[in-house]
């Protein structure tokens, strides 16, 4: 994805990229995806390793389905998932480099908080 900086927003592929990064934003669709970066898995293999409930992973990797991020193949009554998209770790790993040269600077973002669950500055004055 190149982001050209004299196009506006949405002429230069800006909302899909917001997309893709709202779908790994959440810390347990990071964990699904990280695990299938070491081969395909079952919900019910996931829902054992993260420790929730079948309704939830289902929801998560449906979600990861749908944005094209992974990919099921069926066998006999079992679907296994699988990356669908190699690039996926690529960005991954690129993300951790940004994050060690930024060292604490992201989580103690003070729109966002250590734990993510702080509203957005723009929320935050809406609310007021």
């Amino acid at each position: 994805m190149l982001i050209n900086q004299n196009v506006p927003a949405d002429t230069c592929g800006l909302d899909p990229a917001t997309a893709l990064f709202r779908s790994l934003g959440d810390p347990v669709r990071l964990k699904i995806v990280k695990r299938m970066a070491s081969g395909e898995v079952r919900v019910g293999d996931l829902t054992r390793e993260l420790g929730l409930p079948q309704s939830t992973v289902s929801m998560h990797v449906a979600c990861l389905r749908d944005c094209g991020l992974v990919e099921g193949r069926s066998e006999g009554r079992s679907v296994y998932y699988s990356l669908s998209r190699p690039e996926l770790m690529d960005m991954l790993a690129q993300a951790e480099i940004l994050l060690a040269a930024t060292g604490n600077a992201v989580s103690l973002c003070p729109n966002y908080g250590p734990d993510g669950t702080t509203a957005p500055m723009v929320e935050k004055e809406n609310a007021r």
